[in-house]
């Protein structure tokens, strides 16, 4: 039996920091596979810190040789939709996601990990985010209506055991900014037709325009992920981060496809309204692979 990394299903947590790494020697994957062996699940109980550690699919392809789905792949090249809508290709080499209670703790032990990378790799982006009013994201609304429980979310973002990387999940992460003044100009009325729910209770409306958010990313047509978005930013530069898990890259890269029109010609409304900055794919193995890098 293989273990997933706890940090996947680390909910309630309210402080979160995301650390990308890129190699500063692409030859030198054997000091950089000791530098991630070294942050395993032991630390994690340090502080109250959790951790999920990812790397770029074809970077974990060299280090652990059939631990992983052979389909998947990294963020490599820009997706673009139409009405010259991008999603940005900005992939790393490595992310560690790190959560608690308290920021502080997070601020000491993202510190640490930079250090201990310093000789092998370079932070590239650092971006830190937090809950807002408990579940709603930065648009007013509920975040992650349809995510499945914790006792469901496994299935979802898991591979099974049997299968190469077992117990890993394949990560999309992306930066979303938003236009908060356009958004907040929108009448409620209006906002509840972008997003495909109401705004008070998220109830999905019956009658949901095909250019909604829930109608161009419906689980129940692209397959079921595992969210874990939060906000991030200050008052005036902020969004969301999306934050998904899934045992197949295809459910996320559809999703994604979907949003830019590229599934029936429809743009998600959304898209208008937040647009994404970042775009990286991780694989996410399991403790017992990690453990074999050290």
């Amino acid at each position: 039996m293989y273990t997933p990394q706890a940090g996947i299903f680390a909910l309630g947590t309210s402080s979160h920091a995301y650390l990308e790494f890129d190699l500063l020697d692409a030859q030198h994957h054997a000091a950089f596979a000791s530098k991630i062996a070294a942050i395993r699940e032991p630390r994690t109980t340090t502080g109250g810190v959790n951790f999920v550690i990812g790397v770029r699919p074809e970077l974990w392809r060299t280090l652990m040789p059939g631990d992983m789905p052979a389909d998947v792949s990294g963020f490599n090249k820009d997706l673009n939709g139409i009405e010259s809508f991008t999603m940005p290709a900005t992939q790393h080499d490595a992310l560690v996601w790190l959560s608690g209670s308290a920021y502080d703790v997070l601020f000491d032990m993202a510190r640490t990990v930079v250090k201990d990378f310093a000789d092998v790799a370079k932070l590239s982006d650092e971006t830190t985010s937090w809950p807002y009013q408990h579940d709603r994201d930065l648009t007013g609304f509920i975040d992650g209506s349809e995510n499945p429980s914790l006792l469901e979310a496994p299935g979802y973002a898991l591979i099974p055991e049997g299968q190469p990387g077992a117990a890993g999940s394949v990560l999309l992460l992306q930066k979303w900014k938003h236009n908060t003044s356009a958004w907040e100009a929108l009448p409620v009325q209006e906002q509840e037709l972008t997003m495909g729910r109401t705004k008070a209770d998220s109830i999905e409306l019956e009658d949901k325009p095909e250019y909604s958010h829930v109608a161009r990313t419906d689980q129940d047509t692209f397959g079921n992920i595992f969210r874990r978005n939060m906000p991030y930013g200050d008052v005036q530069d902020h969004g969301t981060m999306f934050v998904g898990f899934s045992a197949e890259q295809q459910p996320l890269q559809k999703m994604l496809e979907s949003m830019a029109g590229l599934v029936n010609g429809t743009r998600d409304a959304l898209t208008r309204y937040t647009a994404p900055i970042t775009g990286s794919y991780y694989f996410v193995p399991s403790v017992e692979s990690l453990g074999k890098l050290g």
